[in-house]
Order: structure tokens, then C-alpha cells, then sequence
């Protein structure tokens, strides 16, 4: 296979404008050093340097983008809106009222969504490229090296398979992109189904599963934090229970309580046990995390962020609260607030942990005068002058966790993508399905958030426990529940048609570059 020297023209599906997205990935290989004929591949030491640029490429606005943070998560009714001001990004609003026409195709962010998780499957696909050439100068008899070049394309692969699963659970029907070969016809290249994609994420995970580390992703010494044979089970749970859908016969609820009862089984993964806590500095890459990404400041009070890492400016900023924060630290852009319907949702339930996690308070005005909110941490949240009354919890780092001198929201933290809870509310709603008794793993979750254990759990009550607790987090998880499930136009009503409004259009850049995308 070649070196993908054509990623400018076809790597960002032909469009022009937006060609400098894809330049970081033009050879670039092994985190942009060396070209790729001057690196010695038989220096094995440098073998897992195309992955940790895989790891970079996702953190580096592929995941965590704010258009596409707000595109991926504005249609559940976990958030209100788009932005703080109700007239901003008119486009993000028409998107959560399930509207298609050509403004919404033609709209930017969409095409920002798409580009982020095709580079991202465009680096890896480079990266395992790197690995091939790594592993040709490996001696059969060295099955050490072996199999840590098989590791590594398990984490590439797993990077990978989540970037197509966001790409379908977005915009439905869309190309697999398994080989970079397939760049090279991407002006005539189809769509896979929605179902295709899944089935190939489970059989990608299947490699990974084999291939990889049986451990928490803390627990290794040398990569703290990658992704393991345990995230790929995770992967491979969450692609099977989309695949399965309604139908509590289908043979993929095995695949979904296979999979997540050899994570139970495993005994390395448990909750943490402060549900507040875990989104904050305590939490970064606990018990519980299957996936996350990573960010550092080293304890210095001031400078760019260092390698591995996320920006924290397009993402925990976004989300922070805006207005005037009197100097604070604990300020930002105030985009995609929390709804009334989630806060209802929750004190409803009398779900107070989970409540103080995830809603914060802005402040009001009395009289004329700004009476600040104080949080759980103790820091003071003044009015939004467009009349928001809520800020995300779990994007919110106080503070007194800062460290001193940092005055950018949010640094120093990781982003949460993959965690036990999932698993155990899966194991939970597969049993169901399949007529055995699911409490003891719903009942973990629910006591974890201080909520007295249920006997006899139902599918409604774990679906509502799934809402809760992964209410307002970024991945779409509260909307894709409620289309795997058939309960979206349950929810949404008459403006959500049932085989249409599941996925947003295809962006038309895309398509003007590849008739088979209409």
C-alpha cells in the first residue's frame, strides 16, 4: 500500500475550502516527525509513536470540536438550545427541530462533523500504515514485538471504529473507510448501511479484543490511559445493542451480555464511588474510565497545553457559563445549556446527586442587582443576560481544583467518553430483554447516585436510569437510546419522522464531491 500522498484531495472529500484540515495528516507520519523513508522501522522503540498521533488526531477538534459537540448532542432534550443567545447558529436550532432542507445541508458545521471523524479514521488508517511498516522488520521468532505490534493496531483500529460509529449514528448512511486504499476512490466510494457499519465495528472489535491488553486503561505502565481489550468489548456491546434495536429476540442482546459480562467478570473496573467528584480532577482516569481523552498541565500556572491532550477551549469553554463572571476563572461561551425537561426529569426522580452533578445555576438579578449562584464547590456563578437559567455540571471544574495561576475553564481535565456505568446499565438491559433478572448491575449504578435499589427492574425504569445518568454528556447517548428503542417520535412528536429524522443530511460538499453520498 502507498503512502496516502492524495489526502488533500480526496481525504477531505473534495473540499476545497477546508483542504487545511486535512494537511496535519499529509505525510506526517509518527506524530509529524520524520517522512516516512528516513525513519528506521527496525528501531522498535519509536513503534508506538503513529499511535499516539492516532490519540492526538482525536483530540485535536476530531472529537471534541465545539460545532460538532452541539451538532452531536443539540436534537436530545437534555438541552434547551444551541447558544446562549436563542438567534445564534439559526442552523443549530433547525437541527434539533429535525428539519432537512438545503440550509441545513449546506451548513458548515456539518461538514466540520464529517471532516473531524473521517480525519480521524484517515490518521489511523496512516497510522497502521506506520505499524505494517514497523512489523515487516520483526523477526518471526520475536514474538514479543509481535504482539505489541498487534496491540497497537487494536488501539488505531478502536480510535477508528468510534470515529464510524459517530459518523453513522449522525448521519446514517455513510462509507467505511477500513483501508487506505479506500482513499484513493473516494470521489466514487458508497455508503454502508447504518446496520454495515455496526456489523464492521464488530468484527474490528473482535481483532482488538484478541489483540489487546486484558487490562484498565489506567493500569498500564507504559501508556497510561489507552484503550484495552476492555474498551473494545465496550465498543463491541454498544455496536450490538444498536443493531438489536427493539427486538428483545435478536441474537446481538448475547453479543451485548457476552461482551459486558466479561468486563463484570474481569473485577478491575468499579464505579467511582463520588458521582460529583468524577467529573473532576479525582476522577481523571479512574476505576470506571474504559476511554478518555487526556490533558495535562504539569502543574505549571501558565503556557500551551502538552501532548497527549485536548483543548480545552473548544470544549470545556464552550460549555462554560457565559455572561460577565466578575474576572472568574469559571466562565465561557454558555453554548448547549441544560433543559428544563432533564432538570424536571431529575428532581422528578428525587435524583439530587445526579441533579447537582450535571445542572448548575446560573445566578439572578434582583432588582437590579446580580445575586450570584454558588455552586457545590463554592464558586460564584452570576446572571446570563439571555435569561439561562442552567450551565453543564459535568464540564464544570472548580476552582479550587485549578491549578494556581490557570485561568482557562476547564484545564487540566480529561473528557469522559467510555465508563463502567455503561457497561452495567447494558448488562442490565439485556438480561431484561432476554427475561432474567437485571437488578444487581442497575442497582450499582442507582446506589452509586445515593437512589435506593429496585427489585424487579423493568426496560423503562433502566432506560430512565440510562437517561439520568448520562444526562447532558457529549456522545448522544439520550438520543440514540431513544431511537434504538423506537421512543423517539414518542418523545419529540409529530416533528420527528420516524426513518428520516434518525440522522442529519449529508453534508452537500460531500455530496458535490461524491454523487453516491445523495
Amino acid at each position: 500500500m502507498k503512502k496516502l500522498n492524495y489526502i488533500i484531495l480526496a481525504g477531505c472529500f473534495g473540499a476545497a475550502t477546508l483542504m487545511s484540515s486535512c494537511e496535519k495528516f499529509l505525510d506526517k507520519p509518527l506524530e509529524n516527525q520524520q517522512a516516512s523513508e528516513e525513519i528506521n522501522y527496525s528501531n522498535w522503540n519509536r513503534m508506538y509513536e503513529p499511535v499516539s498521533g492516532v490519540y492526538r488526531a482525536a483530540s485535536d477538534d476530531n472529537l471534541v470540536h465545539w460545532i460538532d459537540l452541539c451538532i452531536r448532542v443539540i436534537r436530545d432534550d437534555d438541552f434547551q438550545q444551541a447558544a446562549p443567545d436563542p438567534n445564534d447558529n439559526p442552523e443549530l436550532m433547525a437541527i434539533k427541530n429535525f428539519q432537512r432542507d438545503a440550509t441545513i445541508q449546506s451548513y458548515w458545521g456539518l461538514n466540520q462533523s464529517w471532516i473531524g471523524y473521517y480525519s480521524l479514521a484517515i490518521a489511523a488508517n496512516n497510522a497502521l500504515l506506520e505499524l505494517e511498516k514497523f512489523a515487516a522488520t520483526i523477526p518471526a521468532s520475536n514474538t514479543e514485538q509481535t504482539a505489541l505490534n498487534l496491540q497497537y493496531q487494536g488501539e488505531v483500529r478502536f480510535l477508528r471504529a468510534y470515529a464510524h460509529l459517530l459518523a453513522s449514528r449522525l448521519f446514517g448512511d455513510v462509507p467505511i473507510l477500513s483501508d487506505s486504499e479506500d482513499i484513493a476512490r473516494l470521489t466514487t466510494i458508497e455508503k454502508s448501511t447504518r446496520e454495515q457499519v455496526r456489523q464492521w465495528i464488530i468484527e474490528e472489535m473482535d481483532f482488538c479484543i484478541a489483540n489487546m491488553k486484558k487490562e484498565r486503561p489506567n493500569q498500564s505502565t507504559t501508556h497510561r490511559g489507552a484503550v484495552t481489550a476492555y474498551s473494545a468489548l465496550l465498543l463491541k456491546a454498544k455496536a450490538a445493542a444498536d443493531l438489536a434495536a427493539n427486538d428483545n429476540g435478536s441474537a446481538q442482546w448475547d453479543v451485548v451480555l457476552n461482551t459486558t459480562n466479561e468486563i463484570i467478570a474481569s473485577n478491575r473496573f468499579t464505579l467511582f464511588e463520588d458521582f460529583y467528584e468524577l467529573w473532576k480532577i479525582r476522577g481523571k482516569l479512574s476505576n470506571e474510565s474504559l476511554f478518555e481523552l487526556q490533558y495535562s498541565d504539569f502543574g505549571l500556572p501558565t503556557g500551551d497545553i502538552v501532548r497527549p491532550g485536548i483543548d480545552w477551549g473548544t470544549f470545556f469553554r464552550w460549555q462554560g457559563p457565559t455572561g460577565d463572571q466578575k474576572g472568574s476563572a469559571i466562565s465561557g461561551a454558555g453554548w448547549i445549556p441544560p433543559s428544563q425537561n432533564i432538570v424536571d426529569f431529575l428532581t422528578t426522580r428525587g435524583d439530587t446527586t445526579r441533579l447537582k452533578t450535571t445542572i448548575l445555576n446560573y445566578g439572578t438579578r434582583t432588582n437590579g442587582v446580580d445575586v450570584p449562584a454558588t455552586t457545590p464547590s463554592g464558586d460564584a456563578i452570576y446572571p446570563n443576560i439571555f435569561g439561562i437559567k442552567y450551565f453543564n455540571g459535568k464540564a464544570y471544574l472548580p476552582k479550587n481544583q485549578m491549578t494556581e495561576g490557570r485561568i482557562e475553564y476547564g484545564a487540566n481535565n480529561n473528557v469522559r467518553i467510555l465508563r463502567y456505568a455503561d457497561v452495567l446499565l447494558l448488562n442490565a438491559e439485556a438480561k431484561v430483554r432476554k427475561g432474567q433478572n437485571g437488578d444487581e448491575p442497575f442497582n450499582l449504578v442507582r446506589t452509586r447516585a445515593n437512589m435506593p435499589a429496585i427489585t424487579g427492574v423493568t426496560l423503562t425504569q433502566i432506560l430512565d436510569e440510562r437517561r439520568a445518568e448520562f444526562a447532558c454528556e457529549w456522545w448522544g447517548e439520550r438520543f440514540n437510546d431513544l431511537v434504538r428503542t423506537g421512543r423517539a417520535a414518542q418523545v419529540f412528536g409529530s416533528r420527528f419522522v420516524p426513518g428520516v429524522s434518525e440522522s442529519v443530511p449529508i453534508p452537500q460538499t460531500q455530496i458535490d464531491a461524491n454523487q453516491n453520498f445523495r
